[in-house]
C-alpha cells in the first residue's frame, strides 16, 4: 500500500437542505450541506447531474461561473440560478487560516 498523509478526520452534525426549481422548462434539484469546514461555504450537489461544488455568496453573483460548474445550456438559465442561490445561500465572512 502507497504511503500517504492523514490530513484529518472530523465529524460534525451538518445541516441538509433539499431545495427543487423550475425554469423555463427546465428542473433543477439541489442538496445544499452547511457545514463549518471549507471556510463556511456551503457543499452544493445538483441532484441531477450529480456535479458538485463549494459554493459561497460572493461565487453566486456570478453566473458564467455557475454555468460553468453545473454544465447549463444557457446564461439565462444561470442568471436564473445566481438569483435562487443569493436567497438560499447566507454570507459569510472570510476567515483566514481556518486550516
Amino acid at each position: 500500500m502507497e504511503h500517504y498523509d492523514h490530513l484529518y478526520e472530523e465529524s460534525e452534525n451538518a445541516n441538509v437542505r433539499f431545495l427543487g426549481l423550475v425554469s423555463e422548462g427546465t428542473r433543477h434539484d439541489f442538496g445544499i450541506v452547511f457545514t463549518n469546514k471549507f471556510y463556511g461555504k456551503p457543499l452544493v450537489i445538483c441532484m441531477q447531474t450529480g456535479q458538485s461544488t463549494l459554493l459561497g455568496s460572493e461565487d453566486v453573483v456570478n453566473p458564467g461561473y455557475l454555468q460553468k460548474i453545473f454544465r447549463l445550456d444557457s446564461e439565462s438559465e444561470a442568471e436564473t440560478l445566481a438569483q435562487f442561490f443569493q436567497e438560499y445561500l447566507p454570507t459569510i465572512p472570510f476567515e483566514e487560516n481556518q486550516y
